[in-house]
């Protein structure tokens, strides 16, 4: 799955002007940088409220292949430039990180 499919299946509203087709082979909800710096993989679509050039920084070293902000979080207008910089599309959604996990997660086969 690319994070275009994710970004159709889920309803996201795209933030960035990124048309990269990234794939997506699995996801990580977390809003400590460091917790996901050390935990997250990459090919994973990042779930967060942390809308903020210091969370792009961490997706770039991570190779995250996408960030999705959950809640209707705000992203900062640097976060969104470093991003496009970096090529790492964001997206927005207002479900919870909990519910956007778990339908990200049975359209990746990882729940029933």
């Amino acid at each position: 799955m690319t994070n275009k499919d994710l970004e159709k299946a889920l309803a996201l509203k795209a933030l960035t002007s990124i048309d990269a087709e990234n794939e997506v082979e699995g996801c990580y909800v977390g809003d400590l940088l460091s917790w996901v710096m050390g935990r997250a993989n990459e090919k994973e679509a990042w779930i967060t409220v942390m809308g903020n050039v210091n969370a792009v920084a961490v997706a770039k070293l991570v190779d995250i292949s996408c960030i999705i902000l959950c809640e209707d979080a705000h992203l900062d207008d640097e976060a969104k430039q470093r991003a496009e910089e970096n090529g790492i599309p964001i997206y927005s959604s207002g479900e919870t990180a909990y519910r956007l996990a778990v339908r990200a997660g049975k359209l990746l086969g990882e729940i029933e």
